[in-house]
């Protein structure tokens, strides 16, 4: 401090603090030598304290008003000098003024996903991020915890403690909170309050409170998205066979779609498929007709009745990477014909322990004899 500044704050009888920043949480009153005249004037405005400190002592704590500063209106820091007999001789002091308006853009995250047991999903890790608002309830205890004898407090030196502690906080408060992870965004102001009302406890001693905590968003990982999507679809559909027949007709236009990956023989499979289905569904329906009313008993078969015929083998191709099928003998020979079967071409049917090549199967010997082996390589 210069020579004019001391010279200056000889003269200088108010005390007061006019914020010009939207981050300072205390600011120590510049004194020279820290002296001040008896009967200056303290101004404290509204959304603030001031703060007077002793020899490293909380002494006197002025809530918002205008004061002459004497013996009769600082009763601790009297009793700590020993004026018996109100010397109006400057005394030494520090004075903190304190903001205890609410500070509300802080914001949290989780850097690391927090691990939740979820009664329908089980284990599930989810992010979440939001705002929170922090302001002081206790001057003098946030003094003695955080500031000591910083001159100018800042919001930033108090953040990143504020999210660390929200992280360490959020799993707790989730899994005690008992909402399924399908319900968390619905309950997402519920869970805000809980947290707000344990951070608040957790900083009593700091005299930090925090009034407000909102939760922006909770995010899951992208295959319980897909789970909860599927589930959606299984819900709209009915149930499991309805949503299997969905997915084949969801099928049909992009094999139609793409001809030449072998979507003709995709869409008679899958139009196959769903036959067999409607099929099985009569079937079904008719064994629960045939159970409900006894059938009455039929006479035994005669002695020259032949047994039924063997069923055709059905065969499955391996085009372009993709599994084609099934075919009867009739329907291969059509693939011959398409250029979709050939020496080379896997094929598999039921009763084989791997897919093989065409030419290494016997039964398939009489539609290969026409087709010829592939090209040499052009050297």
């Amino acid at each position: 401090m210069g020579l004019m500044d001391r010279i200056r704050g000889e003269f200088i009888d108010i005390i007061e603090w006019t914020d010009d920043g939207r981050d300072t949480i205390v600011w120590r009153f510049p004194r020279h030598g820290n002296e001040i005249k008896m009967g200056a004037r303290l101004v404290v405005r509204e959304s603030q304290v001031a703060v007077f400190v002793n020899e490293g002592r909380l002494a006197d704590v002025y809530q918002p008003g205008t004061y002459t500063l004497s013996t009769q209106n600082m009763p601790v820091l009297s009793t700590l000098k020993g004026w018996k007999y109100g010397f109006e001789s400057p005394f030494k002091a520090e004075v903190y003024f304190v903001t205890t308006r609410q500070f509300t853009d802080f914001k949290w995250g989780t850097q690391n996903p927090v691990i939740l047991r979820d009664a329908e999903f089980g284990m599930v890790r989810v992010r979440a991020f939001g705002t929170f608002a922090a302001k002081v309830v206790d001057a003098a205890a946030l003094l003695r915890e955080l500031v000591g004898t910083d001159p100018q407090f800042r919001t930033e030196e108090v953040g990143e403690h504020l999210r660390q502690l929200i992280v360490s906080k959020l799993g707790s408060a989730l899994g005690s909170s008992g909402v399924p992870l399908l319900d968390l965004a619905a309950r997402q102001d519920g869970i805000g309050r809980q947290l707000a009302d344990a951070l608040t406890q957790e900083l009593t001693s700091t005299g930090i409170a925090i009034p407000r905590f909102y939760i922006e968003n909770i995010s899951v990982p992208p295959e319980i998205e897909a789970a909860i999507d599927t589930r959606s679809r299984m819900a709209i559909t009915g149930n499991l066979d309805d949503y299997a027949k969905l997915q084949a007709a969801d099928a049909i236009p992009l094999a139609a779609a793409n001809p030449g990956t072998g979507g003709d023989a995709l869409g008679l499979g899958v139009g196959m498929a769903l036959g067999q289905r409607v099929v099985q569904s009569m079937s079904g329906t008719a064994a629960s007709s045939a159970a409900a009313t006894p059938e009455p008993p039929r006479p035994a078969p005669a002695a020259d009745v032949p047994p039924p015929l063997p069923t055709a083998p059905r065969w499955f191709l391996a085009v372009a990477g993709r599994q084609q099928g099934p075919y009867d003998e009739s329907a291969l020979a059509g693939q011959v014909a398409a250029g979709n079967l050939n020496r080379t071409t896997l094929v598999w049917r039921s009763g084989q322990a791997a897919w093989q090549p065409a030419d290494q199967v016997p039964e398939l010997a009489s539609l290969l004899a026409d087709v010829p082996p592939p090209l040499p390589p052009q050297g």
